[in-house]
């Protein structure tokens, strides 16, 4: 394969896209672009290889910010063959090492929920504007804070085919979705052993989405604790003594479990 050169500008619905990086047949190219007039940096990553139209996701990050984890996450869907954009919730360098500021970028992100919708669906807008991408088939992922705000994006009725939340946020003031309003299916993928995620949250969320007649799975991976899909967890959780354990098995079912409902869609 050609060595992959500077990409020519290219201006779509206020993102620039620049710096492309090829890794193999995998394209991954950072994005900066503006909304309502604030930087964000994203990262679209894709198979160049691939043929035709294909599914795009939208990966929403933990609330340490957009950082290597989950652009690491989008190349990995690429190498599934899906069009996947990480996309930024806080702001262009707002990427926390310490939990104060994790939790500063997270409180300001989520003080005004539809400023936060706004920069979701501007995200979204740029993938599906993808000529790679089919614009009526949208996913979502998200991780932590991620988890919450794709979560959050499904009940309000966003188009989406399918959102998949890992140990994600359940806890939720959003007024319960009406009957039929959740256009996608849901899968929401668990630590048991969460301190995060109490069960009387987990019952009001099933009630919910139950209520709503959405097509959800809810899955409860015994013994296991928050952030369980990210490695670095345990680094975390050790220089800040935070209740974090990355574990392997649920990792890999978890990212199984995605990929099988993405399929699913997508009718592959």
């Amino acid at each position: 394969m050609p060595k992959l050169t500077q990409l020519t500008v290219l201006l779509m619905a206020g993102f620039v896209l620049f710096c492309p990086v090829g890794k193999a047949e995998i394209r991954s190219e950072a994005v900066k672009y503006q909304i309502d007039g604030q930087p964000f940096q994203g990262y679209l990553s894709f198979d160049d290889a691939v043929v035709g139209k294909r599914l795009g996701v939208l990966v929403v990050h933990e609330w340490w910010g957009h950082n290597a984890y989950a652009r690491k996450r989008a190349e990995q869907l690429a190498k599934l063959g899906y069009v996947a954009f990480a996309l930024d919730m806080y702001g262009a360098g707002k990427v926390a090492d310490h939990p104060k500021d994790a939790q500063q970028y997270m409180e300001a992100a989520l003080s005004n929920m539809k400023v936060a919708e706004t920069r979701f669906n501007e995200a979204m807008k740029f993938l599906q504007k993808q000529p790679m991408v089919a614009p009526d088939k949208i996913a979502a992922i998200g991780y932590c804070f991620g988890g919450g705000i794709v979560s959050h994006m499904a009940k309000i009725g966003a188009n989406l085919a399918a959102v998949i939340s890992f140990h994600g946020s359940l806890a939720s003031k959003d007024p319960a979705p009406a009957k039929g309003s959740i256009k996608a299916k849901i899968l929401v993928l668990n630590g048991a052993d969460d301190p995060f995620v109490t069960a009387d949250q987990i019952k009001s969320f099933k009630q919910e989405i139950q209520n709503a007649g959405a097509d959800y799975e809810f899955v409860n991976y015994p013994g296991v604790k928050h952030s369980f899909t990210n490695p670095d967890a345990e680094d975390y959780a050790k220089r800040f003594n935070m209740p974090l354990a990355y574990n392997a098995d649920a990792d890999k079912d978890s990212w199984q479990r995605m990929h099988q409902l993405l399929k699913q869609v997508f009718k592959q």
